[in-house]
Parts: structure tokens; C-alpha cells; sequence
């Protein structure tokens, strides 16, 4: 008997022993199975769930480029393509910003095939000020991947988008497949997370692999398997449109009759009594029926339920660590090659080919310990300018000129903001991976927003033109500006 337990546990993570009685392991994994209250159970709520939400997203759903390619392209390595793009893009930033990046990629690169011939310095550049780098570079990676690999051919299934492509994760794959390719797959983002945790009342921390495998099991459980891709947009346009973080506009839900949250603000409210027809229902269950209990539930709310919150109680996160503190010195470096140039060139460093900014241009700089008073750092700036270009003013002729922030996802940065010149002997060749660049070659540079935070703070205290911030400007290759290598003569 115990040989044959053995072999079913082999079998079945929840397996059933035979006898009247039952091993320890079987009681433990029934009770780890979340209530039934917690999914959708009637195929009949299901299907009006569908009909209801792409209703709505039929008659509300924003125009968007990437979604017009998605509908009219019928090349299906094109629509790959383009829905791949728009995902990594979309990825922790703002449709609103997105958009014009996406455009203007797509127009210069428009296919897979000219994404892999471009250099990565191109697409750093055209990359610059949507924040996480890696991002682009990864496209580029993939697509040079799919050249030499897949023969330009994109993956067709959600599995080889995972293989093949850096950076796809479960919720990138299940986009572009279902979006691009009609997969029949969910795809669970932030919104997505959010519209799934109040519609079935998911109280737990929604950053545990417990409810994310919840959620995973409800999205591909509830998604149209005759409009997949619009289905998973229409739950991700609900979370930004309506189900937002904060102040959701609960009265314009198109499945407002199919949320637990919202049923549980009616029970919370004092009159109960006069709840709206809206509420009525045979789909939505009591709010009761979560058979588990608060009290044992896994999936329910642990800190019980905030009246004040509303629909908000849903879903819980954890208390989010405080991003780390930093302090950078960096020095805006000016040189005049010659006497009879009009326009001095500026010092540009390039960071490592790996970690934060991988690749990217910033001006000399250096980490502060916390230790360092503020009277060294014009003797440590003095120093870096020598390592680099082999020559270095007078550590009195560093001005300072202020502080610029700028936060990062985990990182809260400060900018300590020195300027200086140095004539034009310096040996341009002793550090590779530094440039002199005009002023509006570094407007243009992949350079990050703290470095144009910290151009735009020179620009006004010093007046200098060269760099005034300039957005909109169309992405130039820096190559196309860099100065001649050879040294000037003093």
C-alpha cells in the first residue's frame, strides 16, 4: 500500500490515497486548492463576460498604430514584427509616450530585416528618452537572432517567441501571439492583474507566484478563442480606461454585473437595500460564497476590507522598497580644438556594454562615497579629466553650478553639477570610449534624461545655446559628428 501511494504521488500533485483514511500530504494539498468563488465557474457567465467586454472595446477602443497594423497587415512576419515592437515599448511606459517613438521606429525600420542591419549605436539613439535601455537593444539583438537563426522568418508560436527572442517573457509572448498570430493564449500585464484581482476578489499580494498562476489560469481560461488578440486588449484597455489604479470609473464598466469587488462596495454601503437592478444578476454569486472563508483563504483579503478603499482594496501589493540613494559628481567638459573655432566641443564618455545605461553616453562622472566632503570633489573631477584626456585645469577653475535629480525605477539619483574648459592639447586617444561631440550632436546622443536634465540646468545658468533643450528633433547618428581623432595643435 504505501509502495502504491507512493507511485500516485509520482503521478499527481494532489494525489488520493485509498482507504478511509487519508495521508497528511492529501488534506494539505486539497486545502492549498483556492475557492471556487475566486474563479469563473459557469461557461454562461463566461460567454456574456466576452460578449459584454469586446462590446465595449469594439465601441471605445483608442486608435493606435500598432493595433491598425495588427488589423490591415496581412503579411504575417510584418505583423510580428510590429506587435513585438510595441510590446517591448509599452513595457513600464506610457501609451501617450510611446507612440511617436514607435512611429518614428517603425518608419525607419519597418522590418525585421532592417532593424538587424542597423548598428547599436543607431538604435540606442533612436531609443534615447524612453528610459530602460535594454529594452532597444534587445530588439536589435532579437532581430539579429531571427536573421542568422530563423532565416528572417519570425516564431508563429508563443514557445518560440520565448526561445528565440530576448527579453519575451510569458505576458510579451502571449501578446504578440495572440495579437499578431490568433493564438488562443491570455496575457496578464499590470492592468490585466488589476481588472482580474476586483473582478474575482483576489485580496493576496499579487506579485506571489500564487496568484500570478491564478491569474494566468482565469485569463486563459475566460479568453475568446475566436478573437483572441482583441479580447486580451480590450482587458488591458478596461484597466487603463476604466479599472484604473486610482479613481476607476467603476459606473462606465461594461462587466461592472461580474465583479466581486464592486458587489462587495454595495454590501458595504448603508443601504443596502436599494441596491441597483445593475446588481441582480443570476452571474454574480453572493458575496459570501468564497467557501474558504476570509479567515483561511489564501486569495482573500488578510488586512480586511478598507470601506474608504472602495473597488481600491483590490489588488494588494507589497509595500514597495525604497528605490536606493545616490550621488554622482559629473562635470560638463568643454574644449576649443582650435583658436578660430566658433563653438567648443563637450566631453562624452561611454558607459560599459552591460548594466544600468548599458552602452549609453553621459558626461565624466564619478559615484560619491558617503564620506566624501563637497570640497574634494573638484580634486576627484580633476583627476578623472586627467585619466581621460591627459591634461586637466586647475582644480579651482571647476564651477559649480547646482544639483539635478532624477529617478530612476530602484535608483534615486543626484547629480552633483560641475562645469570647466580645457585647451585644445588633450589626447583624444588615450580613453576609447570617450568622444568630443559639438553641442548639437550632444542634444542628439543616446545620452539618458539625467544627462539632458543636467544640459538643461547649464543651459540656464549659463546661457549656453549649444545646450538649450531641443525635443522633437529627428535622431542623428553621433558617428556623423564625432571630431577627427587626430589631436588639434595647442
Amino acid at each position: 500500500a504505501r509502495a502504491s501511494r507512493l507511485t500516485m504521488r509520482k503521478r499527481s500533485p494532489f494525489p488520493k490515497c485509498a482507504g478511509e483514511i487519508r495521508c497528511l500530504f492529501c488534506q494539505a494539498a486539497e486545502s492549498a486548492r483556492p475557492s471556487s468563488y475566486h474563479f469563473f465557474n459557469e461557461p454562461a457567465e463566461v460567454s456574456l463576460f466576452r460578449s459584454r467586454l469586446l462590446r465595449w472595446y469594439d465601441q471605445s477602443k483608442r486608435d493606435l498604430p500598432w493595433r491598425t497594423v495588427a488589423m490591415t497587415e496581412t503579411d504575417a512576419n510584418i505583423r510580428t514584427y510590429a506587435v513585438w515592437v510595441s510590446e517591448v515599448m509599452l513595457q513600464q511606459t506610457q501609451v501617450a509616450t510611446v507612440i511617436d517613438y514607435y512611429n518614428k521606429w517603425m518608419k525607419r525600420w519597418p522590418t525585421v530585416q532592417e532593424l538587424a542591419a542597423a548598428s547599436v549605436e543607431d538604435v540606442n539613439e533612436m531609443w534615447a528618452g524612453l528610459g530602460y535601455y535594454s529594452r532597444g537593444r534587445r530588439l536589435h539583438q532579437g532581430a539579429q537572432k531571427v536573421m542568422s537563426e530563423l532565416a528572417g522568418e519570425m516564431p508563429r508560436t508563443t514557445q518560440g517567441l520565448l526561445k528565440w527572442l530576448p527579453g519575451v517573457g510569458r505576458y510579451t509572448a502571449g501578446a504578440v501571439g495572440s495579437i499578431a498570430l490568433g493564438l488562443v493564449t491570455g496575457a496578464v500585464d499590470g492592468n490585466v492583474t488589476r481588472v482580474l484581482c476586483r473582478l474575482r476578489a483576489i485580496g493576496a499580494d499579487c506579485t506571489s507566484s500564487l496568484v500570478t498562476d491564478l491569474l494566468w489560469e482565469i485569463c486563459n481560461l475566460i479568453v475568446d478563442p475566436e478573437r483572441p488578440g482583441q479580447f486580451n486588449q480590450a482587458l488591458m484597455e478596461l484597466g487603463a480606461l476604466v479599472c484604473r489604479p486610482k479613481s476607476p470609473l467603476c459606473a462606465r464598466c461594461p462587466v461592472q454585473t461580474h465583479c466581486h469587488a464592486y458587489r462587495k462596495v454595495t454590501h458595504s454601503l448603508p443601504h443596502t437595500r436599494e441596491l441597483p437592478q445593475t446588481f441582480q444578476s443570476p452571474c454574480v454569486p453572493d458575496i459570501e460564497d468564497c467557501s474558504a472563508g476570509d479567515s483561511s483563504c489564501k486569495l482573500c483579503l488578510s488586512e480586511g476590507w478598507a470601506r474608504d478603499l472602495g473597488v481600491q482594496n483590490y489588488p494588494r501589493k507589497p509595500v514597495r522598497k525604497a528605490p536606493r540613494v545616490e550621488r554622482m559628481v559629473t562635470c560638463v567638459l568643454r574644449c576649443r580644438m582650435t583658436e578660430d573655432e566658433d563653438e567648443p566641443q563637450y566631453l562624452l564618455i561611454q558607459r560599459p556594454s552591460t548594466g544600468l545605461l548599458a552602452g549609453m553616453w553621459e558626461l565624466p562622472s564619478i559615484l560619491l562615497e558617503e564620506d566624501i566632503p563637497g570640497k574634494k570633489h573638484r580634486a576627484l573631477l580633476s583627476a578623472e579629466v586627467q585619466r581621460i584626456v591627459g591634461t586637466s585645469p586647475d582644480e579651482d577653475s571647476f564651477q559649480y553650478l547646482g544639483e539635478v535629480v532624477h529617478i530612476f525605477s530602484h535608483i534615486h539619483q543626484t547629480y552633483v553639477v560641475y562645469s570647466a574648459s580645457v585647451g585644445g592639447s588633450t589626447e583624444r586617444d588615450r580613453e576609447p570610449q570617450s568622444r568630443w561631440v559639438s553641442a548639437s550632436a550632444l542634444q542628439e546622443a543616446a545620452v539618458s534624461t539625467g544627462v539632458k536634465k543636467v544640459c538643461e540646468l547649464v543651459h540656464v545658468l549659463t546661457g549656453l545655446r549649444g545646450l538649450a533643450p531641443c525635443r522633437g528633433l529627428k535622431q542623428s547618428s553621433l558617428s556623423q559628428f564625432f571630431t577627427s581623432s587626430k589631436p588639434a595643435s595647442t
